[in-house]
């Protein structure tokens, strides 16, 4: 037997030297037989605990795994967390982490900026599964010295890639969106990428952030508790420049709870008439602050924060034409508005909320804010970008509100610029009738507001 292992052990350090096994790491405890099988092609199906595991720093254990060439790699319940430095994916690798599994940032590391817990770059088909396992980083040590202040310290970072899927995780407390969807200087967006029934809690920045993508679908997600530099949204579909896009992108059936920003947010400001159409759709999705079933009076705390439960902002005169659909979404007990629309030029991508619901807006203090309250509102600030504000219809839309003020509101900040392309049906529940302001039906204002008394 001691003759077999020194010739497995041999064996092991012949293809090191050759260069089959490309991380010649192996460490204490670990299963060199086994290591030597992947290594020749003889086993397609890893297990990252027989490279060692190291309870202080599991980095380089879970790195030569997935880079043995193992068509996939399982990373095993081991009773007590994988501690890790960034780790870097390739392609070609289904990535599974065990129920039970917590993959942790390791305290004192992560002071690049950019430093990711988990990223992948300008590579192809790659699943990361993870049902019952969490991705935890330390987002309140990032917040403060000695960490210099940044907002891109992911949990997962996907930029340039092809044919992704992330199922099943819990990516928490990331230093800035727990997962991230971009484009690298390679590959100027992501293309067939699915995130599905995953949840993003207590990030930094966002809960998920789209940057640039064509066939995404995020499904079943629960997106919560953002908080710490703006926008703080439970999704945001933002590009940083005009040749990135955002294409056949479908958001269905998420819950976006208790993020100190907007829901929903979608900021188009970067691109232009040349960039490719705006093609995005939410279906089924519900946005709130607390618990099913609270009330208006149930949110006594004046620091609470919270913006809109659906947010559609910048698209310029000269932006890109297409269309933004929310089809059967709810917004209640949101911090802000229900729906807000600021900066959108009726010239450029179309608005259509369908059969949505919007129900107890402005549930947050916001104690320093001393403008219109209403359920929905319309907000120019960048005449220098938009003359032309409007371009949104609601399609059997009901409104549930209780306030003095108008539901309803249209506010230019400079004065001058009338809205228009405002069309559709909402049905309006209140006690209190209030005229709404949305400017002058002449310019073609034609929505239709049923009013409905409680």
């Amino acid at each position: 037997m001691r003759i077999r292992s020194l010739l497995l052990i041999a064996a092991t350090i012949s293809l090191i030297f050759s260069g089959t096994i490309t991380n010649a790491f192996a460490g204490k405890g670990a299963n060199t037989k086994a290591i030597a099988e992947v290594a020749s092609g003889k086993r397609t199906t890893a297990n990252a605990a027989w490279w060692g595991f190291d309870a202080e720093d599991a980095t380089d254990t879970l790195q030569a795994a997935i880079d043995s060439g193992a068509k996939k790699v399982i990373v095993p319940y081991m009773g007590q967390p994988w501690i890790v430095r960034p780790i870097k994916l390739h392609g070609n690798l289904e990535l599974v982490f065990q129920p039970g599994v917590l993959v942790l940032a390791k305290a004192g590391e992560f002071h690049g900026g950019g430093d990711s817990l988990i990223r992948a770059e300008d590579v192809s088909d790659i699943t990361i599964r993870g049902y019952g396992a969490t991705l935890r980083m330390r987002k309140k040590d990032y917040q403060q010295p000695p960490y210099e202040k940044a907002e891109w310290r992911m949990g997962v970072r996907i930029v340039g890639c092809q044919r992704v899927n992330i199922l099943g995780l819990r990516v928490e407390s990331s230093g800035g969106d727990g997962i991230y969807i971009g484009s690298s200087g390679k590959n100027r967006w992501c293309t067939d990428i699915t995130i599905r029934d995953c949840v993003c809690h207590d990030n930094h920045r966002q809960g998920i952030s789209v940057i640039s993508a064509e066939n995404l679908l995020v499904e079943n997600c629960i997106l919560s508790g953002t908080d710490g530099t703006a926008p703080e949204a439970g999704i945001d579909l933002e590009p940083d420049s005009p040749d990135e896009r955002l294409m056949n992108c479908v958001v269905r059936n998420c819950v976006m709870e208790d993020n100190s920003g907007h829901g929903i947010l979608v900021y188009l400001k970067p691109l232009t008439a040349e960039s490719e159409p705006v093609s995005v759709r939410f279906e089924n999705c519900l946005t709130r602050m607390g618990k099913p079933g609270m009330t208006a009076d149930d949110f006594t705390d004046p620091q609470m924060r919270g913006w809109a439960g659906m947010a559609v902002g910048t698209a310029r005169d000269d932006g890109p034409q297409g269309l933004i659909e929310f089809i059967n979404c709810t917004s209640e007990n949101t911090g802000k508005e229900g729906a807000k629309i600021f900066d959108k030029s009726a010239k450029s991508v179309k608005v259509r909320f369908v059969d949505c619901n919007w129900r107890n807006s402005w549930v947050a203090r916001h104690q320093d804010y001393g403008g219109p309250r209403p359920a929905v509102f319309f907000h120019l600030r960048r005449p220098e970008i938009v003359t032309a504000p409007g371009g949104v219809e609601f399609v059997n839309c009901h409104l549930y509100y209780d306030a003095i003020g108008p539901a309803l509101d249209y506010v230019d900040d400079h004065g001058g610029h009338d809205l228009q392309d405002v069309t559709g049906q909402i049905t309006l529940h209140r006690q209190h009738k209030v005229p709404n302001q949305l400017g002058d039906e002449a310019n073609r204002v034609q929505l239709q507001l049923i009013e409905v008394e409680k």
